[in-house]
């Protein structure tokens, strides 16, 4: 399933058993992923394999040589460093040291998250060969539907374009429900599963996603926003998701109204990061939009996100404001 999830570079191995795997990236469902297949395949060759977690704070200088020291048993041995970029200079060098002379029987993987900081490990890694499996966030709608397709296909089931799209939209960006979904669709559905099927599951969750709030506050409709707003925090949406949904709800407006004129929705699709279905709604949505109107909906979004994420005494109230300010912005509706 790892494989349908994120892509693994091949480096001199594609095998979990590999003595470096390293999982680069700030997806959590797909990090968790790429550690549990390693950790999986060295305990179906060695049902007793040791597996040793640790943040970056547990691996002092000498503590990765202790615990890559040949055994006596000669045990099979995981060592899992989570946090890579945040060991300390005298660690990295350790780990560097490690990299060049790996242990028999010992698998270590390091997680990363990529960018600049401790890219020197991340480097050095790669360089010693190591088996890459990428862990990107699925920021972008257009991920999230070839994530929904990719688990389908890994559990070995046919699901229509509609249907994968339907899901989308009605669980959001959390991943790990979306990977639920598509388990507990497999599991309960026989044969090819449809936007009908779907529409069945998860009618109620579609009503109340964090994207429904954000296309009727986009389109002007306060009074529905909120509705649907009230209900999905009600129903246990996490108001973070909300937020992020409002963003790029008015992002996509702001991209599309600064296009070119006339061009065809595939071209934008390719050009703004959109699926083509995206364009044609956004293109609806957008009428009545200014600059001004877009500007002041993203700093009520970007207020609404800091106090839910801590910065504000009553979350909802937050949320609500920005709806009613983003559905104001569209003033001619």
């Amino acid at each position: 399933m790892l494989v349908a999830m994120a892509g693994t570079r091949k480096k001199t191995s594609d095998d979990p058993l590999a003595p470096l795997t390293v999982a680069v990236g700030q997806e959590e469902l797909l990090i968790e992923r790429a550690v549990r297949a390693v950790i999986d395949a060295a305990r179906a060759a060695d049902a007793d394999t040791d597996v040793r977690d640790l943040a970056p704070g547990d691996l002092q200088p000498g503590t990765l040589a202790e615990l890559t020291s040949p055994s006596l048993f000669a045990e099979r041995k995981v060592v899992v460093v989570r946090a890579a970029q945040d060991l300390g200079a005298d660690t990295v060098k350790d780990v560097k040291a490690y990299l060049t002379a790996p242990a028999e029987e010992i698998t270590l993987v390091l997680v990363h998250a990529g960018g600049a900081k401790g890219k020197g490990l991340l480097d050095a890694a790669r360089k010693a060969g190591a088996r890459e499996v990428e862990c990107p966030k699925m920021t972008k709608p257009a991920d999230r539907l070839a994530f929904v397709r990719g688990e389908f296909r890994s559990l070995g089931r046919a699901a229509t374009a509609e249907a994968c799209q339907a899901l989308v939209d009605a669980i959001g960006s959390d991943l790990r429900e979306l990977a639920s979904a598509c388990t507990q669709l497999t599991a309960d559905v026989e044969g090819t599963i449809d936007e009908a099927v779907v529409g069945r599951y998860y009618t109620g969750r579609a009503e109340a996603s964090s994207f429904t709030v954000a296309d009727r506050a986009v389109e002007g409709k306060a009074a529905e926003a909120l509705e649907t707003l009230r209900w999905a925090v009600a129903t246990g949406v996490a108001p973070v998701l909300i937020t992020s949904a409002l963003a790029q709800g008015v992002r996509a407006i702001g991209k599309l109204a600064g296009a070119p004129r006339g061009a065809r929705a595939g071209d934008l699709a390719r050009e703004l990061g959109m699926p083509p279905w995206k364009i044609d709604r956004v293109r609806q949505q957008m009428r009545g939009w200014t600059p001004d109107g877009v500007a002041a909906a993203l700093r009520a979004v970007a207020e609404a996100d800091a106090a839910v994420k801590g910065g504000g005494m009553d979350p909802e109230y937050a949320l609500e404001k920005a709806v009613v300010t983003i559905a104001g912005a569209a003033r001619s509706r």
